[in-house]
């Protein structure tokens, strides 16, 4: 990450220090640290890995829904000469964020949790506007680094935690995150651009106490979208009296909410974890499309993406990842794991896993010049490496050379315990999927729930996600949100 952060802002920042570019949106001269054209780079390399990363969501006529708003939305901002990407990722989380250049991402999770285009349209506008206003630049110029948490709420040794920097260097554009001065500078740039592309903004507003009840309901973390952001209730109340200016200002006589077309368009979303990308059971993580398994050690925290499985306990004293690795042998993928990690491999042995060939090694990362002298301990890894299914799996755990034979019988028991997997009920597991259903009966929310089979102890998550509260009267007709297999 670092080494990805770095040649991308700081080549040729020397150059450029005291050159003052004029801000698209506030039209002041600031000290920048890169230029247009870097800014688009950065962008545009960031792009393929965030996508590797995260995962484009397979719908299409959701990802041609947000091109066709964005574009439309890009043309009207302070910033219509740069070429704008917007992408649907295959996340659960509920985010939407952007990188420098014009890129910009919504979550298949908060798509889940809009009812209604306005809403939709004011994060799409807040997210135009931290890159029209060049909040990443400007961050960039305070923080040159971003910190990559490999998993959310732990911390990595640092010694050993480019091994997940590598394998996901995107990531530190993904977690920018803005003073709360650009956070209401985008806020009212969401406002104004929504409104200027014909929607509510008083509707953004609402959203916010959507993301604010998910969070306290769930005792989950703020999502990034919140993390930095001033008050909900102080932002909820600026942004409702933004809305209402600019539409006074534009003289919007009727301004788009479209709830009814919105919600049709998500039925049949993916809510929540998606099974046919892994999942884990009672401390085993299943894969059934790979139709693979492995344990994930007991009181350890997992992260799993697209291309690979993390893992590591909450001290950060040791990892394990789990990926594919390159090669069409067994000695070629470890020829290129161990170039690709700087390892030095000090024993190896084929050996079979569950009837599967494989090659294990115990390898030492060799450090590069400029931290032989920093480093004060040596990083010690396990490899397996595991051909399987017409691929070759990469197992490797990662600690310190002190620690490594405390961890080495877990990682080797874990690394041992991968097999294929054969029960029907896992390789079969269907993911939930937001359903939209019609009310039959003029009456509360939580009634309209009990109609349709709703279990009572997720009355509370399917209010939020309909932006209501269970008390709410809901009209015969109407539509409402359900989450279903």
């Amino acid at each position: 990450m670092k080494a990805f952060i770095l040649s991308v802002v700081l080549a040729g920042s020397v150059l450029m220090i005291d050159a003052c570019a004029v801000n698209p949106v506030s039209g002041k001269k600031q000290v920048v640290f890169m230029s247009e054209a870097q800014e688009l780079a950065m962008g545009k390399e960031a792009d393929p890995q965030i996508i590797q990363e995260m995962g484009l969501y397979d719908n299409k006529e959701l990802q041609d829904f947000i091109n066709l708003k964005g574009k439309q939305m890009a043309a009207i901002s302070h910033r219509p000469n740069i070429e704008y990407q917007f992408r649907i990722v295959d996340s659960d989380v509920l985010n939407a964020f952007a990188v420098p250049g014009g890129y910009v991402y919504f979550t298949r999770g908060i798509m889940a949790h809009f009812n209604n285009e306005a809403e939709f349209a004011g994060v799409l506008g807040h997210e135009i506007g931290h890159i029209a206003a060049r909040h990443s630049v400007e961050q960039q110029r305070d923080q040159m680094l971003s910190q990559l948490g490999l998993i959310t709420g732990m911390i990595i040794s640092p010694e050993f935690a480019q091994f997940a920097e590598q394998a996901s260097q995107g990531l530190g554009l993904l977690l920018l995150k803005f003073g709360r001065d650009a956070e209401r500078e985008s806020d009212r740039l969401g406002v104004e651009y929504s409104s200027k592309i014909g929607y509510d903004a008083h509707q953004m507003a609402g959203f916010f106490s959507t993301l604010e009840r998910k969070s306290a309901g769930e005792g989950e973390a703020i999502p990034d979208f919140l993390s930095t952001h001033p008050n909900p209730g102080d932002r909820h109340v600026t942004v409702d009296k933004l809305a209402t200016e600019w539409s006074q200002k534009l003289n919007l006589k009727d301004p788009q909410v479209n709830r009814n077309t919105y919600l049709k368009r998500i039925e049949g979303l993916v809510y929540g974890e998606d099974p046919k990308q892994g999942f884990v059971e009672n401390s085993v993580f299943y894969h059934p499309v790979l139709k693979l398994q492995f344990p994930i050690p007991a009181n350890w925290a997992f992260q799993n993406s697209p291309d690979k499985v993390q893992m590591a306990p909450k001290d950060g004293n040791a990892m394990m990842m789990v990926t594919l690795a390159p090669g069409k042998t067994l000695q070629e993928a470890a020829s290129a794991v161990l170039q690709r990690y700087s390892l030095k491999a000090l024993e190896s042995k084929e050996l079979s896993v569950n009837g599967l060939p494989a090659v294990a090694i115990v390898a030492d990362q060799v450090p590069a010049e400029q931290q032989q002298t920093q480093q004060q301990e040596v990083v010690r890894t396990l490899s397996y490496l595991i051909q399987y299914g017409g691929n070759i799996y990469h197992m490797i755990g990662v600690t310190s050379s002190t620690n490594f034979n405390n961890y080495l019988p877990l990682f080797t028991s874990t690394m041992g315990s991968f097999k294929e997997l054969t029960d029907a009920s896992k390789i079969n597991r269907q993911p939930e999927r937001v359903r939209i259903k019609t009310v039959k009966q003029t009456g509360s929310l939580q009634q309209a729930f009990v109609t349709y089979n709703v279990p009572s102890k997720r009355y509370e998550e399917f209010a939020i996600i309909n932006g209501m509260k269970l008390t709410d009267q809901v009209a015969q007709g109407s539509l409402i949100k359900v989450i279903e297999h």
